[in-house]
């Protein structure tokens, strides 16, 4: 059903979850209830203070006045709700930029990415005054800027923002992001900080408000526990229950140490009578032994004196005594209620009202615990995707907006308290400091590191090629430490199955936990859960009266509502409800027979997928719903509507029967003979009962073959190939392969160069790589045509001959022909970017843009400024090598330095950007502007032709990598008959044990495609069939297995074996000899140790290690080791003191006499010669008080 899949991408972008979920947290008119908006309405000035949305000042601060400020949007009086469709208080703009003269303008994403700038939006607030009872008139306030995520609807691309008296068509929208500077195939999704491309990762985590169980080995005894993360607004609180040995069920609290038993907690939150605390927990007349001890626990007198725990105030007292041992009654009362209401399950509530609800909720985790040691329910899978949640870039935003801003407002709260006692008065808009939540958002963007001590939630945007910018932007990372081996949290779980990528992960060290999403997925955004609470009860579901029942319990989000007695009916006419529009896509219900409970979904980060509805063996879906979807008359979301196609959560999955395919395609068409695969046939009666009839697309003939849908079945797959990863899906015919090469395929599509965006000359990247002529492969995937990879190619195709040559390919080389190469097979460009800015320094001075003249301080030859114009700059299409200067640069001295008198004007230093050593090319172009505080900014980019060479690696997309090992001439390059030369030669022995049948596959395919001029489809699962390829070459004169006898080109002899020759899709990576080759005789050295520095960018040494000096041990070279680990390195000659009682090291001073500063000596000073090393770890040891001294061996 490639159709549906063709109507999902038309709706929807590649990287829709980020943009949809971004949007989400924006306000917007026709958003009024925006996550942003909630958050405002939710804030608090101080942790204690119960009403929310308002500024209360101190009485004591404000001459006795009450003084409220409103920034929330108004509350009803009665139940203390607000209006969801009330206009909301807070609004962003879009992004503008305020020039150093006050001038402003819109700023656009290329313009933010040239600059350096943020490309950020500001944020208004409303807030409204109320003095002594009277509400002044509101005053709007910018109160920061919030960074715009590309491509939202508060972007200056979005198509709602152009300024045009009607709708833009298509066709105007790309000629305005054309003028604007952008590649139509940017998917958008990231945001531009300080001129860089950040990218949020998506946050793979467990859900949280569930009770998880899990058996817990320690000490060689199971211990039960249960766990709940219960989160509420930011706020999360880790709740644990565990059952000891003896039976006890104690409870451990976050903001308490300590473990409190069970009934001890549940007493102190109110529920007294033991009858009731006995029907809360035991589900089994099997507990009731367990419960009874537990209560009988509590009366024990010598435990818990005087005369045992029974009543609520006994309770709260053994709380007191056991958290604020003699403090004072007020501070042990507010103690314990702060432990009970605040940090004990805040989802429940966070007053005393709701404390009732928390002890039955307790109850229901004794009793989870207690029904797994009967072995009534299994351990909860923590790895189940029905226990995660995925935080999107809104989520991940909210997260950040809400410390900041709350930040914002106690400094705000603060700067009007002070105010006001300087008889300021009070105005909101003099006190209010916007670069408090500007840079709070800022920092985070920019280093990574997000509130809740996350490292790594934004990360630099991958560009090296289109695949590797959007695979980046499809990213799922654990919160799981990669050094741990998690064996189980790395493996593959089957439920996530056409929701994440099977094969694209990393290798090594972040294997299993860095994982893709599939092709086509949805995360939900979540849906009222009091509107799923309201139809449930009108659906007669009863309220729990207590746990010892057999009706079927009914959770929504993890939370007991009530019971029903006739669970299927009720799961039917939910989902019948779903399917026919009158409830929403987002929630998914789920019957589990085993635990006769029923699970209802509605919150946000639930990872989904669709499936095509089945009943009674037939699909819901018609063949004119596809020709309607063909026609485009139908959108995705009309078929979501429908009910014919429905989105299916992890949970969901476990109550449901997946029919793969709907029938098994004829091998042969009985008509006109022709091999036939899944898109060769058109499935002309879905929705109708019977065989199915099919179409050959061939010659149009009819065939009819048995469905392979039952009554049983409740789904069917849309496309096995959604499956699939967007990089995985470029793989063709990847069922033919071993898993781990697929792996290492999809890899490598994201090193490849190719055309990574049609703006190339514009854009400002520090690194870009270009591919000169990039080809659509003559093999393709469906999937290409989704990821944009036919527009933005990167590889060629070459002719390929799988034929060892003379040893230059063995272990992975391969040989390439030089005329190939002269042709420009396989050349690109690599093309750096150096930036200079005239910074301002404190003090008034600043850097200059200038030829450094020659009494600067660290001034160059002369010779060295030749190429650069009278401003300090280089000219475009300069040729420059390794240490040029590109830009003429000099500053103020680092450091005020004594001598200098007023008279004398200071000695600038030179502070030059020069090409990076090691690397040579062309000045492409300079760019003069200005940043944002009015400073000159220079970016000068310099390109350079990378043509293949030996060590240039290349990779097919099967995951087969080889460098490059001799480069042949065409004349000594094996021929075929007709005089064909392959580009490639590969090793035989690449093949066989890799098991990369597809490689082979592909040749044979990209051979038939040259020769009939067409593109072949290697869709996972559904490409053309193997048969038809090989009766394709015969029909083309060749023999069917791809083999052409081939000459020697050097002799000109016939070789013996028959040689497998093909066309295959090779990719060029960006690891690239030029760009690793690294030597070095002298150079720089570290200031502190003296020993060369580390690493090819800093023209470091080559590190002599332990294994090379055993080596020379081994050899007896005893010289050489002294020659490369002391005269080579770090050598130095130090005076030592001869006096046997010191032995320190001596000095020569300023009038040229050797003394020893320790003891006086200047008779008997020796010079010796030591590693700088050495004398460093003395001094070391020196500043610990410890004195080494040093003897030497001739005074002995």
């Amino acid at each position: 059903m490639r159709e549906l899949v063709e109507s999902y991408f038309r709706e929807r972008s590649i990287v829709n979850h980020h943009v949809a979920s971004y949007d989400d947290f924006l306000p917007t008119i026709d958003h009024p209830n925006s996550r942003m908006q909630k958050i405002v309405d939710n804030v608090r000035s101080s942790p204690d203070e119960a009403e929310r949305g308002i500024i209360k000042l101190d009485p004591d601060r404000t001459e006795g006045k009450i003084i409220e400020i409103h920034i929330g949007r108004k509350r009803n009086e009665k139940t203390g709700q607000i209006d969801p469709n009330a206009r909301p208080t807070i609004s962003v703009q879009r992004p503008i930029i305020k020039e150093a003269n006050g001038a402003t303008h819109d700023l656009f994403p290329m313009e933010a990415r040239l600059r350096n700038l943020n490309y950020s939006a500001p944020i208004w607030l409303e807030f409204t005054m109320v003095e002594d009872g009277i509400e002044k008139e509101a005053e709007k306030v910018r109160i920061g800027d919030m960074p715009i995520m590309i491509k939202s609807k508060k972007c200056n691309l979005h198509g709602d923002n152009i300024e045009m008296d009607r709708e833009p068509s298509a066709e105007e929208l790309d000629k305005f992001l054309v003028d604007a500077g952008e590649d139509l195939c940017d998917p958008g999704g990231y945001f531009i900080i300080g001129g860089t491309e950040r990218a949020l990762i998506t946050l793979e985590d467990l859900a949280p408000n569930r009770v998880m169980v899990e058996l817990n080995e320690r000490y060689g005894t199971s211990l039960h526990v249960a766990k709940v993360f219960s989160q509420k607004e930011g706020y999360r609180a880790l709740t644990l229950m565990e059952k000891k040995k003896d039976g006890i069920l104690v409870v451990s609290v976050p903001a308490a140490s300590g473990q409190i038993p069970l009934i001890i907690l549940m007493k102190a939150l109110g529920m007294e009578s033991d009858e009731a605390i006995y029907k809360a927990i035991v589900s089994d007349p099997q507990m009731a032994n367990i419960v009874y001890a537990n209560i009988e626990e509590c009366q024990n007198k010598k435990l818990y004196p005087p005369n045992g725990i029974y009543t609520t105030e006994d309770a709260i007292l053994f709380l007191e005594r056991k958290f604020a041992t003699g403090q004072a009654k007020e501070y042990r009362a507010k103690k314990v209620e702060s432990i009970i209401d605040r940090s004990l399950l805040p989802h429940l509530g966070d007053t005393s009202d709701v404390r009732l609800k928390k002890s039955i909720f307790l109850g229901r985790v004794a009793r989870t615990i207690l029904e797994l040691e009967l072995g009534h329910r299994k351990e909860d899978d923590k790895d189940h995707y029905a226990n995660k949640r995925l935080k999107l870039a809104g989520d991940l935003m909210e997260d950040l907006f809400r410390v900041a801003f709350t930040n914002l407002i106690k400094d705000l709260k603060y700067q009007l308290e002070r105010g006001y006692t300087r008889k300021k008065g009070l105005k909101i808009s003099s006190a209010i400091r916007p670069d408090l939540l500007t840079h709070r958002l800022l920092h985070a963007f920019a280093t990574g590191n997000w509130v809740g001590g996350r490292a790594g939630v934004s990360q630099l945007l991958d560009r090296t090629s289109n695949m590797s910018a959007l695979s980046h932007l499809r990213r799922v990372t654990s919160p799981l430490t990669r050094s741990q081996p998690h064996f189980e949290a790395r493996d593959l779980h089957p439920t996530q199955w056409g929701r994440l990528c099977p094969n694209e992960t990393p290798e090594g060290q972040n294997c299993g936990l860095v994982k893709n999403a599939a092709l086509v997925i949805d995360v939900s955004e979540g849906y009222d859960e009091k509107e799923v609470i309201w139809l449930l009860k009108d659906l007669g579901v009863k309220e729990v009266g207590e746990q010892q029942t057999t009706e079927t319990r009914v959770y929504v989000n993890g939370d007991l509502i009530g019971l029903h007695d006739k669970p299927k009916e009720l799961v039917e006419e939910i989902r019948q409800r779903r399917r026919s529009g009158l409830l929403s896509h987002e929630v998914n219900v789920r019957f589990d027979d085993n635990m006769n409970e029923i699970i209802i979904n509605c919150d946000e980060g639930r990872l989904r997928r669709p499936l095509l509805v089945v009943r009674h063996g037939k699909t819901l879906m018609t063949h004119k719903h596809v020709e309607d979807i063909r026609a485009q008359k139908v959108q995705w979301s009309d078929i979501i509507r429908e009910g014919v196609v429905e989105w299916i959560d992890a949970e969901e999955e476990e109550d449901t029967w997946v029919g793969v395919t709907a029938f098994k395609t004829p091998q042969k068409c009985e008509h006109c003979g022709k091999f036939l695969s899944e898109i060769d046939v058109e499935w002309k009666n879905p929705g109708d009962e019977g065989k199915i009839s099919l179409e050959c697309k061939a010659c149009g003939g009819a065939m009819h073959v048995e469905s392979l849908l039952s009554d049983e079945h409740t789904h069917l797959e849309i496309d096995p190939m959604v499956v699939l990863g967007c990089c995985s899906g470029l793989v063709p015919y990847p069922e033919h392969n071993s898993s781990p090469r697929v792996t290492m395929g999809s890899g490598m599509a994201k090193q490849s160069l190719g055309l990574s965006s049609s703006n190339y000359r514009l854009r400002p990247d520090t690194r870009s790589h270009l591919l000169h002529y990039p080809e659509k492969p003559l093999v393709t995937t469906k999937s290409m045509d989704f990821v944009y990879f036919n527009k933005r190619p990167a590889g060629q195709n070459f002719v390929v001959a799988i034929i060892s040559y003379s040893g230059y390919n063995m272990e992975d080389a391969v040989v390439m022909s030089k005329a190939a190469v002269d042709r420009g097979l396989g050349r690109s460009t690599f093309m750096r970017t150096y930036r200079a800015e005239e910074r301002r320094y404190p003090g008034g001075q600043e850097d200059h843009f200038e030829i450094p003249s020659p009494d600067v301080r660290g001034a160059r030859a002369d010779l060295s400024y030749s190429s650069l114009g009278e401003d300090g700059l280089i000219s475009p299409e300069t040729a420059v090598n390794g240490g040029d200067v590109l830009i003429g640069k000099t500053s103020p001295p680092r450091f005020l330095e004594e001598e200098a008198d007023f008279l004398t004007p200071q000695k600038r230093r030179e502070t030059s950007v020069t090409v990076r050593p090691g690397e040579s090319g062309w000045v492409d172009n300079v760019m003069l502007t200005e940043s944002e505080n009015g400073s000159r900014l220079v970016k000068v980019k310099v390109r350079d032709e990378r043509v293949p060479e030996l060590g240039d690696k290349f990779a097919s997309r099967h995951g087969q990598k080889g460098v490059i090992g001799l480069l042949v001439p065409q004349e000594d390059m094996p021929f075929t008959e007709d005089g064909l030369t392959p580009d490639l030669l590969i090793n035989p022995h690449a093949i066989p044990s890799r098991m990369t049948v597809a490689h082979v596959l592909e040749m044979i395919g990209g051979k038939v495609g040259s020769m009939e001029g067409r593109f072949i489809d290697g869709t996972p699962f559904s490409g053309e069939r193997e048969e038809a390829l090989r009766d394709a070459l015969v029909k083309n004169g060749f023999k069917h297995n791809g083999n052409e006898i081939m000459y020697d080109g050097i002799t000109g002899r016939m070789i013996e074996a028959e040689i497998f020759i093909g066309v295959i899709y090779y990719q060029k990576l960006h690891h690239m000899v030029s760009g690793k080759l690294h030597v070095r005789s002298r150079g720089p050295v570290q200031i502190l140790t003296r020993q060369p520095t580390e690493g090819r960018s800093r023209q470091g040494g080559l590190r002599f290690g332990e294994m090379e000096r055993d080596c020379l041990i081994g050899h007896g070279a005893a010289m050489v080791i002294k020659d490369r680990l002391l005269d080579e390195s770090d050598g130095t000659l130090q005076y030592v003191c001869g006096n046997p009682a010191c032995g320190h090291i001596a000095i020569l001073d300023r009038r040229g006499t050797l003394r020893c500063p320790v003891c006086g000596n200047n008779s008997k000073i020796y010079q010796v010669q030591t590693s700088y090393a050495f004398k460093l770890l003395l001094d070391e040891l020196l500043s610990l008080g410890v004195a080494m001294r040093l003897q030497l061996e001739d005074l002995k």
